[in-house]
């Protein structure tokens, strides 16, 4: 009996960008701003729903950064920066760091960690991670961070994303 022959590479896919991108967006998550602090001085931060964890030992985490992205230079470059994981009362940074063309950073109050990237007070929890990898795929780039610093506030409620809208946990 003959098996059948594998490709050599993906077929195309058979749905628009539109498609692709509402069915993610069907996968609930939580919703984070990373930050980091340029060799310059300058904060940069962004909010990214891209967030997983890897490792425990050594302790990892990911996320990703659209290649076209401003701040990918920053990012790319700076050896460090943090994640904030944002608690369900911070819908509003959630949209302010992810608005072009202003000051993410007006308004906000923040402890700079170890490293000098910020850390976003009330966060549910945040990581401060050395710049281990970055793998380029697609059209973003994946950043894994080895973590040094840890936090989190007991009993927080994150925010949380789900089809476009957010929402706070309601436990079951």
């Amino acid at each position: 009996m003959l098996s059948p022959v594998k490709p050599l590479q993906a077929h195309p896919p058979a749905f628009s960008k539109t498609e692709f991108r509402t069915a993610l967006g069907m996968f609930a998550t939580g919703v984070t701003i990373v930050t980091a602090c340029t060799d310059s001085g300058l904060l940069v931060g962004l909010t990214a729903n891209s967030f997983n964890s890897v490792s425990l030992s050594p302790p990892l985490v990911l996320w990703s950064l659209s290649q076209a992205a401003s701040s990918m230079g920053a990012f790319s470059a700076g050896s460090h920066y943090a994640i904030n994981i944002l608690s369900a009362g911070q819908q509003e940074l959630a949209g302010q760091f992810s608005t072009k063309g202003v000051d993410r950073f007006a308004g906000v109050s923040y402890t700079l960690g170890a490293s000098g990237a910020p850390l976003i007070d009330g966060a549910a929890a945040t990581f401060e991670c050395f710049n281990r990898s970055r793998y380029e795929e697609g059209d973003h780039v994946i950043f894994v961070g080895e973590v040094e610093r840890c936090q989190h506030r007991a009993g927080a409620s994150p925010l949380l994303y789900h089809g476009g809208k957010f929402y706070a946990e309601h436990p079951l």
